[in-house]
């Protein structure tokens, strides 16, 4: 891939790497020596290997200090990061940093926490708000994408969420038959929570 100096990197694709790492139990040792090496797989199985309970924050800093490129930040925020007791905590703390992937991490586990529970508290509110204004006029693209992807499923959560996020006019919120769906603008985005497990 243009751009990526990984040692090594085999195009495995995930649902693979998933099932490898499905092979093996959790083990911190392992996922630590996995997570130094410069190959994109070991960077992937690690964040699947890594036990949440050794996962300390401090090594969680360091995990995205060593972080080069948005695949790998988005699935460790995946695979590993939102299972953290404490993930809230570092969510907020990153967004408030400059680093390009602290930001991204952060907006990213911001966006899977709410996904995960529906809803953030007042000050948690705030402070999301207060923050993404830089980051979606900042120079990072990929730090741009992460902040509109927490702010779209923050807005997503309900009327009142957009009212605040100043998107109110921008979503249209809707219960209804699919097949009687339609849309009064050339362009926009549909976003849907279909029932698990039935076809479509």
């Amino acid at each position: 891939e243009k751009g990526l100096d990984y040692k090594v990197n085999f195009g495995i694709e995930l649902p693979r790497l998933k099932e490898i790492a499905s092979k093996f139990e959790k083990n911190h040792d392992v996922a630590q020596a996995l997570w130094k090496e410069n190959i994109r797989e070991c960077k992937i199985v690690a964040g699947l290997l890594q036990p949440v309970d050794t996962f300390y924050p401090d090594i969680a800093d360091i995990w995205v200090e060593d972080m080069r490129y948005p695949e790998i930040a988005e699935l460790t925020v995946m695979n590993l990061f939102q299972h953290l007791p404490y993930a809230s905590e570092k969510a907020f703390e990153w967004i408030a940093r400059e680093e390009p992937y602290f930001q991204f991490c952060g907006y990213m586990l911001v966006a899977r926490l709410l996904m995960k529970y529906g809803e953030l508290n007042e000050r948690a509110e705030n402070e999301l708000l207060d923050q993404v204004v830089p980051a979606l006029s900042g120079e990072s693209g990929f730090v741009f994408r992460a902040a509109s992807t927490a702010l779209r499923k923050y807005a997503s959560q309900s009327k009142e969420n957009a009212r605040k996020a100043g998107v109110a006019e921008d979503i249209r919120f809707e219960v209804a038959d699919m097949r009687s769906f339609h849309r009064d603008s050339e362009y926009g985005q549909l976003v849907t929570n279909p029932p698990y497990g039935e076809r479509l």
